[in-house]
């Protein structure tokens, strides 16, 4: 089909306000009777040489598992990054400070744990957690005990714990981020 000279400026002024093909589908129909398909309007478009404007991309905020975060997280298949390990874990526990640099041992952050070791993290040495990396068992420094796991993606979590709703002390949750820390590297994970 072509389009008189007319038609072919509206179309030229209606791209250029930025409307998108549907619109301009919609205003060939309405306002001269042309019936075309949003292909046909596509080759119009193309062949006007016009360009469309893109609008801004959309942003699906309801499903977080689209979000990519910064460059901190390894591309799929990816080992996690030991030296991060922690520095994950303290943020899921609450217990990272913000002005430390990557890397960098805040002064005196570990000064008030346990010299004895009251902490005791060990190491399955089989995991059968599904989607799990490495799974073992805590025991604080106040007698509580339980299950971890660390999933594909280096975070800790815990399975089972022998007191519900238990929130271990700032010194033990540091302390067991250590151990875990610690026995993770010795596998070799």
């Amino acid at each position: 089909m072509t389009l008189k000279p007319e038609q072919k400026q509206a179309v030229t002024s209606w791209v250029a306000a930025g409307d998108n093909l549907s619109a301009v589908q919609k205003k060939l129909a309405d306002q001269f009777q042309i019936s075309l398909t949003y292909r046909d309007v596509r080759f119009l478009v193309d062949d006007l040489n016009l360009e469309l404007k893109d609008p801004a991309p959309k942003v699906d905020t309801s499903d977080v598992s689209k979000a990519q975060p910064a460059a901190s997280t390894p591309a799929p298949g990816a080992s996690a990054n030991k030296k991060g390990f922690i520095e994950k874990a303290k943020e899921k526990l609450g217990l990272a400070k913000p002005d430390a640099g990557e890397g960098e041992m805040p002064e005196g952050e570990f000064d008030d744990l346990p010299e004895d070791g009251n902490v005791v993290v060990t190491l399955d040495k089989v995991n059968l957690n599904p989607g799990a990396i490495a799974s073992g068992t805590v025991k604080f420094s106040d007698g509580v005990t339980g299950k971890w796991i660390v999933d594909q993606q280096g975070r800790p979590g815990f399975t089972e714990v022998s007191r519900p709703g238990y929130r271990p002390s700032p010194a033990d949750s540091q302390a067991f981020m250590m151990e875990l820390n610690r026995a993770v590297q010795e596998r070799g994970l």
